[in-house]
């Protein structure tokens, strides 16, 4: 496990898991920084591998690794070990849960949650998940027994949850930089020297091969009428067209990212679940390529469909996109932008952030798990 920073941990101590990929994480920073405004000490289980390593070393948190198992949708002989990767990250959890006696757990899904959330029933410390999807992932499902509370982003989930005395409707919670882009950074930092309206296209948090594929066989169309924001992913990026005016492509960005969306007047995106709600509370116009069944569960499907339901997204299927499909898709949402922006306006969704900090709130002052002054070290090699 991973040497933490040298500092310590009082009895109001909150600890947080997640990870795997971005949208296990980056819902986690918002909460996590409201806690820390309210004065909680904060401490972070993940993998060691895993993105989460990566987002939260930006924060001047403790962060403790253990082993993670991986849910595969074909098959693989690891498919055989991870069981017990599980059942050692168990072990793992209960020890460190031990040390750093946290008043709380807070869990945003991913398989490296699932170990944590165990050690932490059976250690007696309460428990609160978090369900971004309309439909509940894995983690989520098997954890389920073992927490107290499950918040909720989508008051039409609650039907996939037997036991509705543990749900509470939350809502997602927002990084609230994310409301103070300023469009002329975003637009400065890009160096477009035009007043073309901006289009950004992101194939989410690693990027995708097959959405980048697209958007450069489609370039030469695009680059007529907008300025391009392209965020392609690590390892992603294209330099054969470092030159082309009016495209600016990027493996990833992090601080940059609301200055960019405050300056997109389209965007296309994957459909994550925090992507989706994101784009709904920016009012962004946008388009919606959800990964196919054959990569995933369906959840971004479930989610694009919200949005196009609602009449607020435009959705184009993985197994249909082209550069022609992406083209129209494009004119269609540019053509009828006035009417949609319309809808989005109308349409109400708030940050959860602050509803979630109330669980958080309510379930710690009624905990008597650890309480009291006493304060651990965590500057050990655990």
């Amino acid at each position: 496990m991973s040497k933490v920073n040298n500092k310590t941990l009082s009895a109001k101590c909150i600890v947080f898991t997640g990870g795997g990929s971005a949208g296990h994480v980056t819902p986690n920073i918002a909460v996590i920084n409201k806690c820390l405004h309210e004065g909680w000490q904060v401490a972070y289980i993940g993998s060691a591998q895993g993105i989460e390593k990566q987002i939260v070393s930006n924060h001047t948190i403790p962060f403790y690794s253990i082993a993670s198992g991986k849910l595969r949708r074909y098959f693989s002989w690891q498919n055989f070990i991870d069981p017990f990767k599980i059942l050692f990250a168990t072990g793992q959890s209960f020890f460190l849960l031990r040390k750093i006696k946290p008043r709380l757990i807070f869990s945003k899904g991913g398989f490296v949650s699932v170990p944590v959330v165990v050690a932490a029933w059976l250690r007696r410390i309460p428990v609160i998940a978090h369900e971004s999807d309309l439909t509940p992932g894995l983690a989520n499902r098997l954890s389920l027994p073992f927490v107290s509370k499950i918040c909720i982003t989508y008051p039409k989930s609650k039907k996939f949850f037997k036991k509705q005395d543990k749900v509470i409707v939350t809502g997602a919670p927002l990084r609230e930089e994310l409301f103070h882009g300023c469009a002329a950074r975003g637009r400065s930092y890009c160096q477009f020297n035009t007043d073309k309206d901006v289009l950004l296209i992101s194939g989410g948090g690693l990027g995708s091969a097959l959405i980048n594929q697209t958007v450069r066989a489609a370039l030469p169309q695009l680059v007529e009428k907008f300025n391009i924001i392209h965020l392609c992913g690590q390892g992603k990026m294209d330099h054969s067209y470092d030159n082309l005016s009016g495209y600016q492509q990027f493996d990833y960005v992090n601080d940059e990212l609301p200055d960019l969306l405050a300056a997109a007047n389209i965007v296309i995106s994957r459909s994550g679940s925090n992507s989706v709600y994101e784009l709904l509370a920016l009012k962004k116009p946008h388009i919606f390529i959800p990964l196919s069944t054959k990569a995933s569960r369906g959840d971004q499907i479930d989610n694009a469909k919200f949005g196009a339901n609602e009449g607020l997204s435009t959705v184009i299927n993985e197994e249909a996109l082209d550069a022609n499909t992406l083209l129209r898709a494009i004119d269609a949402v540019q053509a009828n932008i006035s009417e949609i922006q319309i809808k989005l306006e109308n349409f109400s969704i708030t940050s959860g952030t602050q509803a979630i900090y109330q669980v958080i709130s309510d379930l710690g002052s009624n905990s008597t798990s650890h309480k009291g002054d006493t304060k651990i070290s965590t500057d050990k090699n655990l």
